[in-house]
């Protein structure tokens, strides 16, 4: 009976090859192979080996309280290219920037920003020899290599993506390529290598990364929490067998999730009859405004699909007692039902009713078999085009976002009008706009395009913020509800690089 190897960090780095291209797992925070990754920083930096790797990942590796994740590898010359779904967002407890936004913006590494569905998909097709995903998801946002490609800066300059014509439809080809070695995690091993995730909030895509690599002729290694017996695990809880697994690490530390050290109600192992208020983040005013009147969108007992950001408030509100009744929420990460958690724990939801295999999961989310999906904004122009993926200073990624929007039934943006100090308050049944944001968010142009409204195919799509409601309508933005205080010319119009059209009949805003 062959057994797993049992490795420390420094002899997993080890393993891995100048130029090889690596696949991680993890979600901000959630599954994160912490301690693998700081062994691969570390080992660079005592020996300047490994060097030139390209590091696929799916979903954002690290977040900023705490766990560096992608950070640990952000050294001149350890990475050549970054492949990834999304990236660390914003800056870090201390104040500082994430080291790989810096290295990005320096153009010191290649970078490029893919749909983290297709990524997931692209494993599968990898692990099966396939030639890689046909699909729509992407077409005229900065993926389609008519607007960039994904490329982030001006260090990248290969074409990864094409643009196909199939019958008689344009679509985006993403081709496959070999992978070396997977870094991934789990809850418990057994002796022979076989992986459960019973600790674990999302599985993400660890099956397809670990069987891309391995029928590529590369390592898997995993950290885990524990080592147990050969066959003590429940077969149906193995995630991974051991057949593409070579290697674990043991971390008995590893975290559930960003400042979460463990909790059982995330992982679904029980569920919470108390109240798990500590977990949830705090809702600020004007995401108790938008999120109210985001949630008069979705029909009682819809299935509601939920993006970062602004939209993670909308939970709480539902637990709360707002909106209608029996909605069931899905986030990207896998976690069907619960009450999905916001701000910097996005990734988990307490009391799920299933966690599912990402990339299975988003076969439901690119074919559309949700209801209604609120998403978060940053930017919008007059054609309601969107921008959720690069801003000033920063490179969240677009995440799950660009294949939820391909395919949604219905889709309300959620956001603030402007930002950068933006403070209000509802008195007396209006809203008062305490100081307004310094930053526009309504602009002439859009320099970076994450939603193609041309390309959309839902039948409605909606824009609501803290004073107003906008609506796409055939010709562009339309305004269509304004809040109650708000002046529609000063507070409105005057915050806008353009002007939408004004329904005759601008009806005013449930605050």
């Amino acid at each position: 009976m062959k057994r797993v190897a049992v490795l420390t960090p420094d002899e997993a780095a080890s393993w891995i090859r100048d130029g090889d291209t690596i696949t991680v797992m993890a979600s901000s925070g959630v599954a994160e192979p912490e301690a693998v990754l700081r062994g691969i920083g570390e080992r660079f930096r005592a020996t300047g080996r490994p060097r030139g790797l390209t590091v696929v990942f799916p979903i954002a590796v690290g977040d900023t309280h705490g766990l560096l994740g992608l950070d640990h590898l952000a050294e001149p010359g350890l990475v050549r290219r970054l492949i990834g779904g999304s990236f660390a967002i914003g800056r870090r407890d201390d104040g500082s920037r994430p080291r790989i936004t810096e290295l990005i913006e320096a153009d010191a590494v290649e970078a490029y920003n893919l749909p983290q569905g297709v990524l997931m998909h692209l494993m599968r097709e990898i692990a099966a020899h396939r030639p890689g995903v046909i699909t729509r998801v992407g077409l005229g946002s900065f993926v389609d290599p008519r607007h960039g490609g994904g490329r982030m800066n001006a260090a990248t300059r290969e074409d990864i993506v094409q643009r196909i014509d199939l019958m008689g439809e344009e679509w985006l080809f993403f081709p496959g390529f070999p992978l070396q070695l997977a870094v991934l995690r789990g809850t418990s091993a057994d002796e022979l290598g076989n992986v459960s995730m019973e600790h674990e909030g999302a599985v993400l895509g660890a099956l397809a990364q670990a069987t891309a690599v391995h029928n590529h002729g590369g390592r898997v290694i995993v950290q885990v929490k524990r080592l147990v017996r050969a066959g003590s695990l429940d077969p149906h809880r193995v995630r991974l067998p051991a057949t593409v697994v070579d290697a674990v690490v043991l971390d008995p530390d590893q975290t559930q999730a960003t400042r979460v050290a463990y909790e059982p109600a995330l992982s679904g192992e029980t569920r919470a009859a108390g109240d798990l208020g500590r977990l949830r983040w705090p809702v600020r005013a004007c995401e108790r405004i938008i999120g109210r009147r985001a949630l008069a969108e979705a029909p009682a007992g819809a299935t509601v699909s939920l993006g970062f950001g602004v939209p993670g408030a909308i939970p709480t509100l539902v637990h709360e007692g707002e909106g209608p009744g029996e909605l069931t929420f899905v986030i990207e990460q896998g976690a069907v039902g619960g009450e999905p958690l916001g701000g910097p724990r996005f990734g988990v939801s307490m009391n799920p009713e299933a966690i599912v295999d990402s990339p299975a999961h988003f076969d439901f989310l690119d074919g559309g078999g949700f209801d209604i999906a609120f998403l978060a904004f940053a930017e919008a122009d007059a054609q309601g085009n969107v921008n959720v993926h690069r801003l000033p200073g920063s490179f969240p990624g677009a995440g799950g976002f660009l294949d939820i929007v391909s395919r949604a039934p219905v889709i309300v943006f959620c956001g603030t009008f402007t930002t950068g100090g933006l403070e209000v308050a509802v008195e007396g049944g209006q809203l008062r706009i305490l100081r307004e944001g310094s930053i526009v968010k309504f602009r002439r142009e859009l320099v970076h395009r994450t939603f193609a409204a041309a390309y959309r195919r839902a039948r409605r799509v909606m824009y609501v913020t803290e004073r107003a409601v906008l609506e796409l309508g055939d010709s562009g933005l339309e305004l269509v509800e304004v809040a109650p205080g708000v002046d529609i010319e000063r507070d409105v119009l005057a915050r806008m690089e353009f002007r939408p059209r004004v329904r005759a009949a601008v009806r005013p805003m449930r605050l």
